[in-house]
């Protein structure tokens, strides 16, 4: 309809012309003034306490009513001229406001009310898996916040602040590289949370090496030996994060124990060394050489420990010392029975 108006202006004289686009300039305008005011605005209200919404500028003897997604508002309320005023809200209060102008029933606002709470003090854990390149941390909150909560990250060491990376997968974790190794000054790690009811902080501070804790070793298999019943070959890859393996070799423990065992045994035991133990590896089951060999099998282990405490970790009644690992290490186990095998490893 406008661009036909438009049209017929243009065709007629210069004087008519300006006049019939002074009337389609004020016809845009008008309409985009409405359109705006169709646009919702957000509100965001504290879970459980008495809500107030008003409808756009009108005056304070304006009578209107109010709509939330499209039908009549049934939930407990009471109006004061424009404004609509919610008690205790809650979750089920959230949804699209709109209040309309008596008697023509014209809308005049549009509010998108989002009920939440303010954030508490997130919780924070670091950790380094690729000594001495760097470490991560992530935080979390304890509590939903039930509205959009923004993380803000600061780390400090030795009076300066660090460069920090978000990570690309994991929306509450980032990455920073270590300054410098061997450095006596504890690092400072405070993660704010904000959201458009409040804010919250915390700070953790760790000194470099409690944090070090390689990922479990990879390609753990156990292999029988040809011509002996009470012996297999048990070989492991180190854990492909670990970026310098020469300069900062990783020590191993192994744990076997046979299947009709509850009580496990230890290879290796802990000295002190710098960090913790990794978590353990994948279990495999392993069935020695017999004179009908027997098919092995190699199956997770579902029920597994997920994490290891800090050391020190027992060891048997005569632990004997790992050797110097490489890229790829092997022991050989001496035993009577199929077994059940997992490896954990350690920074030297």
């Amino acid at each position: 309809m406008l661009m036909t108006l438009l049209c017929v202006c243009l065709q007629m004289a210069n004087l008519v012309t300006s006049l019939c686009c002074v009337v389609f300039a004020a016809v845009v305008v008008a309409y985009a003034q409405r359109r705006s005011q169709l646009v919702a605005r957000n509100q965001y209200e504290r879970m459980g306490s008495d809500v107030t919404m008003q409808c756009g500028s009108l005056d304070n003897d304006a009578s209107v009513s109010w709509k939330v997604n499209g039908t009549d508002v049934k939930a407990q309320h009471h109006l004061e001229g424009p404004r609509l005023i919610l008690t205790q809200v809650n979750l089920g209060h959230n949804g699209l406001y709109s209040c309309f102008q008596n008697p023509h029933g014209e809308r005049r606002d549009t509010i998108f009310l989002h009920i939440g709470i303010p954030p508490k003090e997130p919780s924070i854990t670091c950790r380094s898996n690729t000594y001495p390149k760097g470490f991560y941390c992530s935080w979390h909150q304890q509590h939903p916040t039930y509205i959009p909560t923004i993380f803000e990250v600061d780390v400090q060491h030795n009076q300066r602040s660090l460069e920090v990376q978000k990570d690309s997968v994991h929306k509450n974790r980032c990455h920073v590289r270590f300054p410098e190794v061997f450095s006596s000054f504890p690092y400072k790690v405070n993660v704010t949370a904000v959201n458009a009811l409040g804010n919250a902080s915390m700070t953790f501070s760790f000194e470099e090496s409690s944090i070090v804790k390689p990922d479990p070793p990879e390609r753990v298999t156990a292999t029988p030996i040809r011509f002996n019943s009470r012996r297999l070959e048990v070989s492991w890859q180190s854990p492909a994060t670990w970026p310098d393996i020469d300069n900062f070799p990783l020590k191993y423990f192994l744990r076997y124990r046979p299947l009709i065992r509850e009580q496990w045994q230890h290879v290796a035991a802990k000295d002190t060394e710098i960090g913790t133990w990794s978590d353990w590896s994948v279990a495999v089951h392993a069935t020695p050489w017999f004179e009908d060999p027997m098919p092995i099998t190699s199956t997770t282990e579902v029920d597994f420990p997920t994490e290891t405490k800090t050391s020190p970790i027992p060891s048997s009644n005569a632990p004997q010392k790992a050797e110097p690992p490489v890229g790829r290490a092997a022991r050989v186990l001496t035993f009577f029975s199929p077994l059940l095998l997992g490896m954990m490893l350690l920074l030297m």
